[in-house]
Order: C-alpha cells, then structure tokens, then sequence
C-alpha cells in the first residue's frame, strides 16, 4: 500500500465541526461516534487519531471526495488544507493564473480579494479546523492522559513521538496563519474546552510561539529518516526553522539569517540528497523513488485517499487546450491552470534545463484573456504516471504526494542567508549548493555560475526555477520587495494586462469577515 498513514485511519470518524464562526469553535473537542476513552484506550487508537491530523492536510472529510466534509458551508473540494494553500501562495503571483469563474478565484492573481472572499475563509476555517485536531491531541497525550489510561512502556515512548508531531503540525498551520494573515486567534491545548472568543495573538507574538514550539520538540521527534514514510521526524523540524527564520525580517523585523544558515544545515546533514531526475519527484511513484530528498510530504493515494484537492488538483486542473490527460495518467483534464510570460521568460538562459517543461502547443505566450485556457503556457510538473511509465492506481484520483519541504529548499536557503549577511555559511558552499542543483537540471555542468554571477535576484529566480508550484512563492516575492511593489511585474497583476503595483496591505491577506464581526477580540488587518 502507497501510503501507511491512511492505513490507520480505521473506526474513528472525526465529523465536522460547524464552522459558522470559526472563532467560537476553536477549542471544542472535535465530536466523535465513540468517547475520547474508547478511542485513546491503546497505541493503535492513538495511531487512528494521528491519522486524522495527517490526513487534516490532504482530505476532506470521512467519505472519500465528499459527502461527509470536516467544514460545513462551502464546497467540500474547495475546502481542501493543501488546494486553498496552494491557491493563496501560487495563483497571487507570477508562477500560476486559473481561468475559471468559481466564486471569487480570479481575483488572486488579480491581487483584488476582499474580506469576505469565500477561499480564503475556507483556508482560514481549514487552518484552524487542523489546529483543534492537534490541540484536542495533545491533550489527549499528555503524560497524566497516558497514566490515567496504563499506557506505559514503548507505547507510551511511541506516543511520545506522536505528541511531538501533533505539535509540529499545529506549529506548521500556525506557520501559515503568521505568513497568510498575520495577527490572528491563538488557542492551545491549555485553553478550557469549551466555545469561547479566542484572543488574539500578534504576528511578533505568534512568530515566537511557532519558535518555541519547534526548538522545544526539536529532540522530542524521531531522528531524520527513521519514522515512517508520511511522518515528521526532525528535519522536518530544521526545515520548517529554516523557513521560518529567512522569513523573520517579513515577519518580526528581526534578522535570523544566522538561524537560517543553522537550521539549513541541520537538514542538509541529515541522510537526504539529491535524485538523479528531478522530474521524478512528481510522479506517481514519488513515494518511492523520491524518498532520499524529499523531507516532508504530505501524501496522496488514488484508492485510499481521494479528494478533489491535493494533487488530484494539481495533475488535472494544469491539462488545458490540446494537452493530453492520458499523458498524465488521468481521465480528463479540468482546463484551469497556466503560467504567466514573466515566469516562462526565467528559463531564457543557457538551453537544456530539465525544470523548463512548458506545453506550448497551441497556447498563447500572451495571457490577452485570463478566463482563456489556451491563453498562457502550460506548465506539465504533477503528473499520475510512475518513473517507468505506468498510470497511476486510478484515473481520476491521484497517487502523486506532494513535497511540503524538500532538500532543495534548504540549499537554496543557505545560499540566501549567506548572501544576506548570516553568520556560519560560506559564499563557496553556497556557490556549490546552486551548482548542484543546476548540475541535475542540465544534466552537467554546462548551467553551472561562477561566484560573480551569484547575487539575490539569481537565487530568487533559481527558486522559481526549482520549486515552482511547491507553495512558496508568495512568501518568496514578499521577501524579496517584489510582490505587491512595482519592481517586479507579471500580467496581470493589479488586474491590468501589463502589471502595476498594488497597495502593500495586499502581504497579508484578510481576516474573514464573518470571524471579525463575531469575535470583538479580532482587529482586521489594514486595508480591508
């Protein structure tokens, strides 16, 4: 079986939480068909539950694609963690643009969204819907729970572990809360059960939390490599501080170049490295041929985990025009996703870099028309189809994981922190991170640079390069002052066919509307 994580979601089935407003919800233990004593009695119970909370960042609901949603009030497919994640981080830049007239989704890459706009409530009401799942966990873990329960022994060492990655997944959505929204409600596993008004946390406040809570279970996890494949160990936790801290002048004001450069290294010197094709990582079968690089994924399989979000979304929503959805190992293409003339333009340097893979047949450079499939380059990267060319397990649900956190990442990480003045790196390290990457994209060293050519603009662009639609570009442009600015432009952007800058309110998006009139502790960010 692809993935052990869905292996043991067995009996329980958390049901959804009414999601109304979020706020009022945040610390109510998610209803079960059995007691929190029936479900925690052993490790497998535990386990089930465990299961949930991965599951939390890939399905819907307990009934397959939909039927039974966590989140009442919106379409359950849209209401999928990783679909509106990627969506908020991807279709608001320069990497992706959707043709489609659902509710409001244009209006990301437009940069035109508003407080009411129905993904971004379903991301938030998703975030936190994920962030009850682990409190109620960890409650449930603690050591008295364990003693009450005569869990003792290497059951309870297990559930140790367990507990420690129920608090890296809620550090990871309270990760994405401080990036997305900024200041927002906080509950934890101390707060009284109950509906309540949550307070709310500042982003410099919240940063901190995110911090904390990752330095203290730093040595709580599994070591690198050695949980099972799905599973957070450590460097998971070295990548997620990696990212957190590059990010800390956005975030906090604060420089944590040196941090990053640390905790870049921590991951790098765990058991990963490169594979030999980076196309391989998208595949199929990534869960087997990718395991060396890729340090986090969140997991897909077509028989036992189908959703309408995920990579299910991101092998059909991308096959428009004249593209083949049997090339991808699909039944048909959904005709949504495309990529702009400002990002295809990036590859315009030496020839034969294997990340270009455009589908240019019959589509226009030229995005003249955003509600046009055949307008923009395709981009072919998820695809249903293994390293030796067999289909997927099913043709309409998809067996491709998705690779939250990959070694990549942390090269080019060292690199930018270096540049950025981080102490413990070096500029010749650095110079051989980007080398290797562009020595598995050439396949040799003719796309290497020399150290003259390597400055920020070259990292970003090579970020873009290798991880394109990985859900990081947003966080990427807003680092790098090009964003919402005027000194980077795509089509689009400002909802005008050249691109103009809009108001710089728009690094944050807003706190749902509906959450803000009903809980008077919120304040909505500026601008909305």
């Amino acid at each position: 079986m692809k993935n052990i994580i869905f292996k043991t979601l067995g009996f329980v089935a958390i049901t959804s939480l009414i999601m109304v407003s979020c706020t009022k919800d945040l610390n109510r233990v998610p209803p079960y068909d059995f007691s929190s004593a029936q479900v925690y009695k052993d490790l497998a119970g535990y386990k089930q539950v465990l299961a949930k909370l991965y599951a939390g960042l890939s399905l819907t609901g307990n009934a397959g694609p939909d039927g039974q949603g966590d989140i009442r009030g919106i379409d359950e497919g849209f209401s999928s963690y990783l679909r509106q994640y990627w969506q908020a981080q991807e279709l608001s830049t320069d990497e992706a643009v959707i043709s489609w007239n659902d509710a409001t989704i244009k209006d990301f890459h437009y940069m035109t969204w508003g407080a009411s706009d129905v993904f971004l409530r379903a991301l938030y009401y998703r975030i936190y819907f994920q962030i009850t799942l682990c409190n109620e966990f960890i409650r449930e873990s603690s050591a008295s729970k364990l003693n009450e329960r005569s869990i003792t022994g290497a059951d309870a060492t297990e559930i140790g572990y367990m507990r420690a990655e129920a608090r890296f997944l809620r550090a990871l959505s309270y990760y994405h809360a401080l990036d997305l929204y900024g200041n927002v409600p906080f509950v934890t596993e101390n707060d009284a059960i109950g509906a309540f008004l949550p307070p709310r946390i500042t982003r410099t406040n919240l940063y901190n939390y995110v911090e904390s809570e990752l330095l203290a279970i730093e040595n709580d996890l599994k070591a690198a490599k050695s949980n099972e494949y799905g599973r957070v160990d450590r460097a998971a936790d070295w990548a997620l501080l990696s990212r957190l801290y590059l990010n800390a002048e956005v975030y906090v004001g604060a420089n944590k170049y040196t941090e990053a450069i640390t905790y870049a290294n921590k991951a790098i010197a765990a058991p990963y490295s490169l594979i030999t094709n980076w196309r391989n990582l998208f595949l199929a079968d990534n869960n087997a041929t990718s395991t060396n690089e890729i340090i986090f994924p969140v997991t897909f399989d077509g028989g036992k985990s189908r959703t309408w979000g995920g990579t299910t979304y991101l092998v059909h929503a991308p096959i428009v025009g004249s593209m083949s959805a049997a090339a991808h190992g699909v039944d048909f293409g959904w005709g949504g996703i495309r990529t702009t003339k400002q990002f295809v333009q990036k590859f315009a340097g030496p020839a034969g870099d294997s990340r270009m893979n455009f589908y240019t047949s019959g589509q226009n450079l030229d995005i003249n028309d955003v509600g046009t499939a055949t307008d923009g380059y395709a981009i072919v990267k998820y695809r249903n189809v293994t390293s030796t060319g067999a289909n997927g397990s099913n043709p309409t649900w998809v067996d491709t994981d998705f690779p939250m956190f990959r070694l990549p990442e942390m090269y080019l990480n060292y690199a930018e922190a270096v540049l950025r003045g981080g102490a413990g790196g070096d500029a010749t390290t650095a110079l051989n991170y980007i080398n290797l990457l562009r020595q598995r994209a050439y396949g040799n060293t003719s796309g290497n640079i020399t150290s003259g050519q390597l400055n920020l603009q070259f990292i970003l662009d090579e970020r873009a390069k290798e991880l394109h639609w990985e859900a990081v570009r947003r966080t990427d442009l807003i680092r790098y002052g090009q964003f919402t600015e005027g000194t980077y432009l795509w089509q689009w952007k400002g909802n005008t066919f050249n691109g103009q800058a809009v108001g710089s309110y728009r690094k944050l998006y807003p706190i749902p509307a509906s959450d803000v009139i009903a809980n008077p502790n919120l304040v909505q960010n500026p601008g909305y």
